[in-house]
């Protein structure tokens, strides 16, 4: 088990299904033997080579996508369309 694991063991199983599935496109995207599981500013992350890459949690009202580069929303802000995003938060709901 991982911090990740250990993060999303308690969530409702809607909440958990959909940060697992945004860890999981993370780690294939850049390469899953490079990634392990971590935390980072106190969250669980996922880490790529050492580093923090990102964030997934439940919050409140949403579930946050925490990229550890403010630049990543604004880079892919075409695909966002329809998803509540700032500099370093993109919000969903499940």
């Amino acid at each position: 088990m991982g911090t990740i694991d250990d993060y999303v063991a308690d969530l409702d199983p809607a909440d958990r299904a959909a940060i697992e599935r945004v860890y999981r496109i993370a780690a294939e995207t850049v390469g899953a033997d490079e990634t392990a599981q971590g935390t980072s500013y106190g969250m669980p992350a996922l880490l790529y080579r050492g580093t923090a890459l990102v964030s997934v949690m439940r919050a409140k009202k949403h579930i946050g996508v925490y990229p550890f580069s403010g630049r990543v929303p604004e880079a892919v802000g075409s695909l966002l369309d329809g998803y509540d995003h700032e500099k370093g938060t993109i919000r969903f709901q499940p």
